[in-house]
């Protein structure tokens, strides 16, 4: 009964570091394509809240239209109807009615 040993490739270390290098341009490509553009799209939306006054029309995350009445710090004033006010946190507020197109 012969065994014959047959020894493991000699390119290991080759290998490892082709893997590596495979990881580290996967991670660019993520941050580069993804993580970057939400990251330059999150900085705009809170330029744009910070820039919201009395008076600015607006729509929330819920979907309601309204116009800013008073401005907080964290918080806006919106009245949706004749004498009908909400107070709503500038981090629902997604955009401006002048920005939402109708369909």
């Amino acid at each position: 009964m012969n065994i014959l040993l047959q020894a493991a490739p000699s390119g290991g270390m080759g290998g490892m570091s082709s893997t590596i290098l495979m990881m580290v341009a996967i991670f660019a490509v993520f941050y580069f394509f993804m993580i970057r553009p939400q990251q330059k799209k999150q900085k705009d939306l809170q330029k744009s809240r910070e820039a919201m006054k009395s008076g600015d029309k607006v729509v929330t995350a819920g979907g309601m239209h309204g116009r800013i009445k008073e401005v907080g710090d964290t918080w806006f004033l919106v009245e949706v109807a004749d004498g009908v006010r909400i107070k709503i946190e500038k981090s629902s507020v997604y955009a401006s009615s002048a920005d939402v197109t109708p369909n």
